[in-house]
């Protein structure tokens, strides 16, 4: 269910305060936003730790976040995908609260979200950005995750409707089930489809969403981060829904084989003689090909099946929010 949050309601929420919740800040030169970031999420909530994971900065992202108030740790390899990595290996918590250090979020939704989370027990609240003016969202970046949101959804389902949002509030059950392959920006997109193939309860909740402080830019690449989460999706096509890859693959295949065949085998039928048999040979490999590309198919649906078994036993293994257990 998408839910929109009036920010003059969101101090009206009490704050929850049973559960410990971590605020987990990935960075990578924010010098200019970190400290801003950090006040905003102190003051919705009080009562989270704030965790400010450093990636190689070259200018005072540590020293400010750090004077800000924030736990400062490192990761020295590349990417926001291995920050994540390393962010929820490393921290115990029962909420994970992640937002990038660009101060392009609104911190007044954070408490909204961990509420929701907590009431309605789900393992994933993502922010749906609403754009406040017209440089909080380049076009490159609009257009781009239209259409790598339509692409997953097509796919896994339609339950998301900002892929790759860079705010979301997490269970620990989500947290400690995520295996965390991407190294990049793609991240995001594996966090959608790891909650979408294990039908996790998930939720969002529309944000505003503005530009960045003057001086700054973005990390994202338009074109060639859009390149790598694109082939992040075909590799978890390929990975979680084989039978459809592989079937389409055959199918294109047959289709083929069958439009050069036909003609020679009706000449055949007709004649008794194969004019072309170059063709009919490359007709016969390409059914032969299409064949064995849909016994793959099948093939690989079970393993997926079963491997999907297994994440969904590790999920379950960790107990819910509110559980007694």
């Amino acid at each position: 269910m998408l839910h929109t949050l009036p920010v003059r309601d969101a101090d009206k929420l009490s704050r929850p305060t049973s559960l410990s919740v971590a605020v987990l800040i990935p960075c990578y030169n924010e010098e200019l936003a970190v400290a801003e970031v950090i006040a905003g999420f102190r003051a919705s909530l009080p009562d989270a730790t704030m965790l400010v994971y450093d990636n190689n900065s070259s200018d005072r992202t540590r020293q400010i976040a750090s004077r800000a108030g924030a736990v400062v740790r490192n990761e020295t390899l590349q990417g926001k995908g291995h920050v994540v990595r390393r962010m929820f290996a490393d921290v115990e918590a029962d909420i994970y609260v992640l937002v990038d250090g660009d101060n392009t979020y609104d911190p007044a939704a954070a408490p909204v979200m961990v509420r929701q989370l907590m009431e309605n027990r789900l393992d994933m609240v993502t922010a749906v950005r609403l754009p406040t003016g017209q440089d909080a969202y380049r076009p490159g970046h609009r257009i781009g995750n239209r259409v790598l949101s339509f692409l997953v959804c097509r796919v896994f389902g339609n339950r998301v409707s900002d892929v790759l949002s860079g705010y979301r509030v997490f269970s620990r059950r989500f947290v400690k089930s995520f295996p965390a392959l991407a190294t990049g920006f793609e991240t995001e997109t594996e966090f959608t489809i790891h909650a979408l193939e294990l039908r996790m309860p998930i939720g969002e909740l529309v944000t505003q969403y503005r530009g960045r402080v003057t001086g700054s830019r973005s990390k994202l690449h338009t074109i060639s981060d859009g390149i790598r989460i694109l082939r992040t999706i075909m590799r978890l096509v390929k990975q979680e829904r084989p039978l459809q890859s592989f079937g389409l693959t055959g199918a294109a295949l047959l289709i083929i084989g069958l439009a050069l065949g036909l003609p020679v085998v009706l000449h055949f039928l007709h004649s008794g003689m194969v004019p072309r048999l170059p063709t009919a040979l490359l007709a016969t490999g390409l059914v032969l090909a299409s064949s064995l590309s849909f016994v793959c198919g099948f093939v690989l649906e079970q393993v997926a099946r079963g491997r999907q078994e297994l994440k969904r036993l590790a999920y379950l293994s960790i107990p819910a929010i509110g559980s007694d257990r």
